[in-house]
């Protein structure tokens, strides 16, 4: 890992470790230490057996894709692969965002494909994962406005999702319209920048305009057979769906451990919007997402509280978190990934 990376990840990582410190301190570390000491390990278990069923899934939707690019990957290393993937997003500021120039060098290793054809693939996973995530959001939060009224940070959260799922569809259609527009510009921009880069550690190499047009073209043009292939789009689809199911299932599982079940509904629709608090500074999100689980659990269950709330998603996020940091850390490993970054 170059130095400036491991500077700006070890910022990260004491800021996140701030931000835990706070919420800590918040919910009361004695009640939370005691909430997780007794939890139930058989329900602790059922979590993180989901997380390990969210981490196939997915996996199973990267495999998909890369199939529809004619990439062959065993469903034993697609599940290894997007693990690694999860690594590099967890340790990395502003989550997919960040991590996902590692997943493609690590595609790139596992499959020996191009490295814009791993960048299309992974980056084709996070964008469909972003469908169904807001589909079952407003779903959950629809059905759970059946039950109870809504408050005010709820309406607050569910309304943000709601512009997001017609914001974020539009701005992409748009830029994906204008890409070779786009592509000139970002060329014209970048290329200027990589040479004032190469002035001063002179073994940076500069690619010319053309050759980074060229592998920005060929991104475009694995992005382009992915769309075309209906039926590849419609199984990734359905496995993320099953992905964020797992998590979900895991986050209700986790308040049962601790002995103070929530009902479904609420991690139906608090699940996909703490992972939008995953596009933080923080690495992979950590803090930010376990503020925003807990203020909306305990939002929406006013008898479960604040503590009990971060009880729960501590339990939870502990496994879906540490599952993939520890299971990725190991792939990239011995990759030998990690020694490019």
């Amino acid at each position: 890992m170059a130095r400036e990376n491991l500077r700006t990840t070890l910022i990260g990582f004491a800021a996140t470790l701030a931000v835990f410190a706070v919420l800590f301190y918040t919910a009361g570390v004695d009640d939370l230490v005691s909430q997780l000491t007794t939890a139930d390990p058989r329900y602790a278990a059922l979590v993180f057996l989901a997380t390990l069923g969210w981490l196939a899934a997915w996996g199973g939707a990267l495999r998909t894709v890369l199939g529809v690019l004619g990439v062959e990957l065993s469903r034993v290393r697609s599940f290894l692969v997007f693990c690694g993937a999860m690594f590099s997003n967890n340790i990395t500021p502003f989550g997919q965002a960040g991590g996902e120039p590692v997943t493609a060098l690590l595609i790139n290793r596992a499959t020996d494909t191009e490295y814009e054809t791993g960048l299309a693939a992974i980056a084709s996973v996070d964008t469909l994962n972003f469908v169904p995530s807001i589909t079952i959001a407003l779903i959950g939060a629809g059905y759970y406005a059946t039950e109870v009224t809504l408050g005010r940070r709820l309406e607050f959260a569910i309304g943000a999702v709601g512009v997001l799922a017609v914001v974020v569809p539009s701005l992409a259609y748009l830029a994906w319209t204008r890409r070779y527009e786009l592509e000139h510009r970002a060329v014209e921009a970048v290329i200027p920048a990589i040479q004032a880069i190469a002035r001063v550690i002179p073994r940076v190499s500069v690619p010319t305009a053309e050759g980074l047009e060229h592998r920005i073209t060929g991104f475009f043009r694995a992005i382009e057979r992915i769309a075309a292939n209906p039926r590849g789009l419609a199984i990734a689809l359905a496995l993320s769906a099953l992905g964020w199911g797992f998590q979900m299932v895991a986050l209700w599982c986790a308040f049962v451990a601790i002995g103070e079940p929530i009902a479904f509904s609420i991690a139906l629709f608090v699940v996909p919007i703490g992972a939008i608090a995953g596009v933080t500074p923080l690495p992979g999100g950590a803090g930010g997402i376990e503020w925003t689980l807990a203020i909306l659990i305990a939002a929406a269950s006013p008898a479960v509280g604040f503590k009990i709330a971060t009880a729960g998603v501590v339990l939870f996020r502990g496994f879906v978190y540490w599952t993939p940091v520890v299971l990725g850390g190991t792939v990239l490993g011995t990759t030998g990934v990690g020694d490019r970054f």
